[in-house]
């Protein structure tokens, strides 16, 4: 029950920073609120106190992480929306992977521990959060594969490229497991710069797309 306090805002972002760390770490289920305020100097009635609850800390702390990695990686890539469809699918394809490369986006190992485990509370704030950058995607989509192009078409495309990206994580996950010296049975992590990677993705996404725009087109020439 909350009272008349006057919110002590460092306190709360010392909770939330561990959280996140914790959280990343351990996922939510292994995380304990004794932990989370152990490192962030509190305890858990101040907690509870700004957050209410554990899964309420852990939805809070996935956020703050997401928030966090679109400030430093911005989901176009700083490129300009009047740039050239492929320039701009390359600067969404660099943000999803610097994202994913930075040891500080907690928001990714958030996530592979709820992919692993999951307890469905990351559900509402990450379809509020992610859906935007979706929405984004969609329409570069749309433009790179022309008008002609059905949803199912845009969206696979879409699905296709985020599948590359993702990929990643398992490996960032394996390559952290091994520096611990846990064993983890995956793909091997790539010895590859993010810069490498990226114009690989690109490459291969858009001769992907070319093509379905061109039998997209062929389809519509002898079907008038």
């Amino acid at each position: 029950m909350k009272t008349g306090k006057k919110p002590d805002r460092d306190t709360q972002a010392r909770l939330l920073k561990s959280a996140c760390e914790v959280f990343a770490e351990k996922g939510y289920r292994e995380a304990t609120l004794a932990e989370i305020c152990e490192r962030a100097g509190a305890n858990i009635a101040a907690a509870n106190y700004y957050f209410r609850d554990k899964a309420t800390l852990y939805a809070e702390a996935w956020r703050q992480s997401f928030q966090r990695s679109l400030e430093i990686y911005p989901a176009d890539g700083n490129v300009p929306p009047g740039a050239p469809p492929e320039e701009r699918l390359r600067g969404r394809i660099q943000s999803i992977l610097q994202r994913i490369a930075d040891p500080q986006s907690y928001e990714f190992d958030i996530l592979y521990k709820e992919l692993v485990n999951q307890t469905g509370l990351l559900a509402d704030v990450m379809q509020e959060s992610i859906e935007p950058i979706r929405r984004g995607l969609f329409v570069l989509m749309r433009e790179l594969l022309g008008e002609k192009a059905s949803d199912l078409q845009v969206q696979l495309c879409q699905m296709s490229i985020r599948a590359q990206c993702f990929d990643l994580i398992i490996r960032e996950q394996r390559r952290k497991r091994s520096l611990e010296g846990k064993k983890f049975i995956g793909p091997s992590f790539l010895d590859v710069d993010v810069t490498a990677l990226l114009d690989h993705i690109l490459r291969f996404s858009l001769a992907g797309i070319r093509e379905i725009r061109r039998e997209i087109e062929s389809e519509t020439c002898h079907h008038p």
